[in-house]
């Protein structure tokens, strides 16, 4: 068995930073709110970017974010949003800082209703992408098409994360991702 098509053809430097991404993360599930919350962050920010620039400033984008800590983020003063907005080993774009800080407080409002992002999540599935990116454009910032799409795939909820050829695809479908359940 082979790998996913996007990594065969990588060359072999650029295989490093992503194979670990795509071996261990992409398409696993995630049940705990902080890192959904980070995956969704990384997600917005590699808007109009690449996804390797967001692996290579993962390290620096946790620092920054405290760890994607959704409390310690819903709390971030003006003086953090300047701090984010001058920190380079991050993407320095006022609308994804915004956007991150606003996410974080609207989880925030999802945990006191739902008890988690999780929760939230599950009782929304199953859904079409469309309906998908519908409910995030209505509840979160900075949230089009292609950032709901990857974040969804990304933690199992919608199909296509990996081709059936591949040698994860298998790994992942013993960790029962969302899309395999349909109500």
């Amino acid at each position: 068995m082979s790998y996913c098509s996007a990594i065969e053809t990588m060359s072999e430097d650029k295989k490093v930073l992503h194979k670990a991404y795509h071996d261990k993360l992409y398409g696993f599930p995630i049940h705990d709110d902080d890192e959904l919350f980070c995956r969704l962050i990384l997600e917005i920010n590699q808007a109009g970017l690449s996804w390797e620039t967001i692996l290579k400033k993962e390290a620096t984008f946790r620092k920054a974010y405290h760890n994607f800590n959704i409390k310690k983020v819903a709390a971030y003063t003006e003086a953090d949003r300047e701090r984010l907005l001058a920190d380079p080993g991050i993407i320095r774009n006022r609308l994804k800082v915004n956007a991150a800080i606003e996410n974080a407080k609207t989880i925030l409002q999802i945990q006191k209703e739902y008890s988690s992002f999780a929760k939230w999540l599950e009782h929304h599935h199953p859904k079409s992408k469309d309906e998908w990116v519908k409910l995030f454009k209505r509840t979160f910032k900075f949230t089009g098409g292609e950032i709901v799409n990857e974040f969804l795939m990304s933690i199992g909820y919608l199909q296509g994360a990996h081709t059936a050829t591949c040698r994860i695809y298998k790994d992942v479908l013993k960790t029962k991702p969302m899309w395999l359940n349909t109500k």
